[in-house]
C-alpha cells in the first residue's frame, strides 16, 4: 500500500484559553448568546473550519465561542450504539428542524406527503417507485465511480441490455440489489448471509469472487482515500468482527435502550456500515442499501420514491465532510445524522417539483391528444416519456414492456398502433426497431392548450 497522509480536521488550539471564564461569561448573559448559539446548530450544524467565519458574540473570541459550542453540544448529546475502535460510543444531538419533519413523514407515510394535493394516484404508485429504484441505483453507482451517463445507464436498464464494462455492471448490479429490496429483502431479517447476499449482488462481477461473502482481513490494508488523502482508516478486523453482530441486532431492532425514530435509525446504519467498512470494495452502496432496506421493512415504503443519492451525488464533498466530522470532531454523529436529514428534505422538494411538473404536462398533453386521436393510458405514459426526453428520446418494444410491466405483444401492439396513427416513427438501428416522436406529435405537444388549474 502506498504511503499517504491521514487526513486531519483543522482545530484550533483550546489550550491557550481560560474556559472557566467563557463559561462564566456563558453564565451571566445566556439571554445574549442563546441565539448565536442556535445559529451555530441550524439550520445546519457547523464545524469550526465554517463557524470560525460566522458573526459571534462580540466580547468572546472565535477560539472562546467554538469552546463554548463544543460543551454545550456534549453536555446535551446522547449516545448512540455506534462503537469507535477506542472503545467509546459516538454521540448524537437531537435537532430542533428535524422533529416537524419526522412528524409529518409518519402521519402521512400512506405518500400524501410526497404528493401535495393528492398528485399522486394509487396507480401511479409503481411508476415512481420504479423512477425511484432506477434513479437511485445509477447514482448511488456513479457516487462510486461510475463512469456512465445517466441516458445511457437508463436505457441500458430500460431495454435488458447487458452491461458493456464495470460501470454499467456496478449499476445493473445497484438496480437489481433494489429491486429486491423492495420485493423480498424487506421481508426478513438482517443476518451475515443476508449481509453476505446483498453485497454479493451488488458487487457481481466488478471484485473478485474471493472477496465476497467474506468480510475484510488485515492483510486487505483497505482505506478510504479522498483525493490525496486518507479519509477513514477502517477497524482493525478483530473490532469489526466482533461489532459487526452488535449491528445486526441494532438492525433487528433486538438492542435495549431508548427509542430512536427509524428513519434516524436507518442514518445510523448508514453510517456505521460506512464507518465499519466490512467488505473490500462496495460499502458505501451497501450502506445505502441497508437504509432503504430498514425504511422499507419498518412500513416507509414511500422513501422508493426517492433517489436520495441523486442529490448526495451533488454534493460529495460535503458527503465526505460528514463522516470525517463526525469521526475527527469527538465522535460527534450529529454532523452524518444533520446533512442526511437535509439530504432527505431537499430530495423531497426536488420530488414534489418533479411530480408537479410531470402533472401539468400531461395533463397539456392528454387535454390536447384527447380532442383528437383516442389512446389507452399505457400509449399516454409512453408519449408522456418520449416528449419529456426531448429530441434524443426513443423507445423499444422491450423498454416499452419495461416501463409498464405488460407482455411483449401488447408492447409491440401499442407501438404500432401509434405508429399508424403517425404519432411515433421507427427506425431500424442494428436488432433494435428504435421508435421516435414524430413531427406531428411534435406538433400537437407545441399545440397552445388552456389548461385549469
Amino acid at each position: 500500500m502506498n504511503k499517504m497522509e491521514e487526513y486531519k480536521l483543522e482545530k484550533p488550539d483550546l489550550n491557550t484559553i481560560d474556559k472557566a471564564s467563557v463559561l462564566r461569561k456563558f453564565t451571566e448573559n445566556q439571554r445574549k448568546y442563546i441565539p448565536f448559539i442556535l445559529n451555530a446548530s441550524e439550520p445546519e450544524y457547523l464545524y469550526w473550519d465554517k463557524l470560525k467565519h460566522k458573526t459571534i458574540p462580540d466580547d468572546l473570541k472565535r477560539e472562546e465561542f467554538w469552546y463554548l459550542i463544543r460543551q454545550i453540544r456534549q453536555l446535551s448529546s446522547r449516545p448512540t450504539s455506534i462503537k469507535a475502535e477506542n472503545g467509546d460510543f459516538f454521540t448524537w444531538l437531537r435537532l430542533t428542524y428535524t422533529d416537524e419533519f419526522l412528524h409529518k413523514i409518519d402521519v402521512h407515510t400512506g405518500g400524501q406527503i410526497f404528493a401535495p394535493y393528492e398528485a399522486i394516484k394509487e396507480e401511479s404508485r409503481q411508476k415512481f417507485i420504479a423512477r425511484g429504484i432506477l434513479e437511485e441505483a445509477i447514482a448511488s453507482s456513479q457516487l462510486e465511480g461510475a463512469n456512465t451517463t445517466r441516458k445511457v445507464a437508463k436505457m441500458m436498464i430500460l431495454e435488458h441490455r447487458a452491461p458493456r464494462n464495470s460501470s454499467e455492471k456496478m449499476i445493473i448490479n445497484n438496480y437489481n440489489t433494489m429491486k429486491s429490496l423492495e420485493q423480498d429483502y424487506k421481508n426478513k431479517e438482517l443476518s451475515i448471509e443476508l449481509l453476505f447476499e446483498i453485497h454479493s449482488m451488488l458487487t457481481k462481477d466488478t471484485v473478485p469472487v474471493n472477496e465476497q461473502h467474506r468480510f475484510r482481513k488485515n492483510v486487505d490494508e483497505i482505506v478510504v482515500r479522498n483525493d490525496k488523502t486518507i479519509a477513514h482508516v477502517p477497524p482493525k478486523e478483530e473490532f469489526l468482527n466482533s461489532e459487526i453482530n452488535r449491528l445486526i441486532n441494532f438492525a433487528n431492532d433486538k438492542e435495549e435502550g431508548m427509542f430512536t425514530h427509524p428513519i434516524i435509525k436507518a442514518i445510523f446504519l448508514h453510517f456505521w456500515i460506512g464507518y465499519l467498512h466490512p467488505f473490500t470494495d462496495g460499502n458505501g452502496r451497501l450502506a445505502r442499501a441497508l437504509f432503504y432496506w430498514y425504511l422499507l421493512k419498518k412500513g416507509y415504503w414511500t422513501f422508493m420514491y426517492l433517489p436520495i443519492s441523486s442529490i448526495i451525488k451533488n454534493s460529495p464533498v460535503q458527503y465526505a465532510n460528514a463522516y470525517i466530522y463526525s469521526e475527527q470532531d469527538g465522535l460527534d454523529l450529529t454532523y452524518f445524522y444533520d446533512y442526511h436529514i437535509r439530504k432527505i428534505v431537499q430530495s423531497l422538494e426536488e420530488f414534489k417539483k418533479y411530480v408537479n411538473k410531470v402533472n401539468l404536462e400531461n395533463k397539456q398533453i392528454d387535454i390536447t391528444l384527447g380532442r383528437e386521436i383516442i389512446l389507452n393510458d399505457r400509449q399516454k405514459q409512453l408519449i408522456h416519456f418520449l416528449l419529456s426526453e426531448a429530441q434524443e428520446g426513443y423507445v423499444t418494444v422491450t423498454s416499452h414492456m419495461s416501463l409498464n410491466n405488460i407482455a411483449r405483444r401488447t408492447a409491440f401492439s401499442d407501438l404500432k398502433q401509434l405508429e399508424q396513427k403517425e404519432l411515433l416513427k421507427s427506425r431500424k438501428e442494428g436488432i433494435f426497431t428504435k421508435y421516435y416522436v414524430s413531427n406531428k406529435l411534435k406538433e400537437l405537444a407545441l399545440k397552445p392548450v388552456a389548461i385549469e388549474s
